[in-house]
């Protein structure tokens, strides 16, 4: 999947869905720049991974692991022929507050066509004779953690063989199955996917196709960011007007959220650069000030969100507590800004149901 990302007036944005298909493992490596769910993350840079620092949960300080990746180059700028957007969370259930962002990390790396890592032109679609596996090694000589695929410097101290980002990964591949091959080089392989890890998928896109009246009345209903968040500022009068007309709002909300999503009920995923997210409910909608600018001066722009279905595709369930968001909002550096080979740290905003909202 590649987005396109060609400016258009704010209100002629077209939205393209992400929906989820079966793909062969070699179509989701680096060098054919997929767009992805879960496995390990297919880096773009070969270089300048996120360090271990980078990629911790800010609540239980344990490593976040690869969610998806968006793979969304900008045409109009050579610097980001090749653009993609990652993003990780945490895999502790008891992270997941509400209406919080802590155990999410998110990233944008780009590169111009011609660059060090990747040849000039795209890459065949048909399935190359030889596979470059960058599950363990990068083409620039880097270790990846053979658990999650992240920047690995830790060997094992038995075989040095395989290499981890952390202790704790180390630990559960020794139970998976490191314990069963080490000093066995012959029957290791990196290419089975820890269950530890999210089932993988390729995202593939199509563009929204609504009903002429449903545009219409999107157009007529939509709410003003600043309006929703600050809906109960004026109203400290009457705090049970100001309830009613909350639930109310709320109510509003979630329905115009069910609605649109009615005639596409699979998507996982909404990419709309410049546009606005369809939220779940009226509360926890971010003001302008609420979205941190880039460290380069230029303000972030929401450009895609993750949508409530995409976990029953994860396998996250459990009865005790299990991971869950009302839907995930990413926003991205409005100039794309040059941070050569590196991995720039971008925001989201995650948005939970309130109440007893179900999809």
């Amino acid at each position: 999947m590649a987005v396109n990302t060609e400016k258009e007036s704010k209100s002629n944005r077209e939205v393209v869905l992400g929906f989820l298909e079966e793909a062969e493992s070699w179509q989701l490596l680096s060098n054919q720049f997929p767009s992805k769910v879960g496995g390990r993350p297919a880096w773009l840079s070969q270089v300048d991974l996120p360090a271990l620092s980078e990629l911790q949960c800010e609540r239980c300080e344990l490593p976040t692991v690869f969610l998806l990746q968006v793979y969304a180059p900008i045409t109009e700028y050579d610097r980001c022929f090749h653009r993609t957007l990652f993003v990780f969370c945490c895999k502790t259930p008891a992270c997941y507050t509400r209406n919080d962002n802590k155990c999410f990390k998110v990233f944008r790396c780009q590169l111009p066509r011609k660059n060090d890592f990747y040849p000039f032109d795209p890459p065949p679609d048909e399935k190359p004779e030889l596979l470059v596996n960058d599950h363990q090694v990068l083409s620039s000589g880097l270790k990846l953690c053979r658990l999650c695929g992240c920047l690995g410097q830790k060997a094992c101290s038995r075989c040095h063989s395989v290499t981890y980002c952390c202790k704790e990964h180390q630990t559960i591949d020794w139970k998976h199955r490191h314990k069963k091959e080490c000093s066995n080089e012959a029957s290791q392989s990196s290419e089975e996917l820890s269950s530890f890890l999210f089932p993988e998928w390729e995202l593939v896109t199509d563009p929204e196709e609504l009903p002429a009246k449903d545009e219409e009345l999107d157009e007529a209903n939509s709410l003003d960011q600043e309006s929703m968040a600050c809906l109960n500022n004026g109203l400290e009068d009457s705090e049970l007007e100001s309830m009613a007309l909350h639930e109310t709002q709320d109510s509003k909300v979630f329905q115009k959220f069910k609605k649109r999503i009615a005639n596409e009920p699979q998507q996982v995923l909404r990419y709309c650069k410049g546009g606005s997210p369809l939220w779940v409910s009226a509360e926890h909608v971010p003001c302008e000030e609420d979205v941190p600018e880039c460290p380069c001066g230029a303000k972030r722009l929401f450009e895609f969100q993750i949508m409530p279905q995409l976990l029953t595709h994860l396998k996250v369930d459990r009865t005790d507590a299990s991971i869950d968001w009302g839907t995930l909002a990413i926003y991205t550096c409005a100039d794309s800004c040059d941070q050569a080979t590196k991995y720039s740290a971008e925001f989201i905003w995650k948005q939970d149901f309130s109440g007893d909202q179900a999809v």
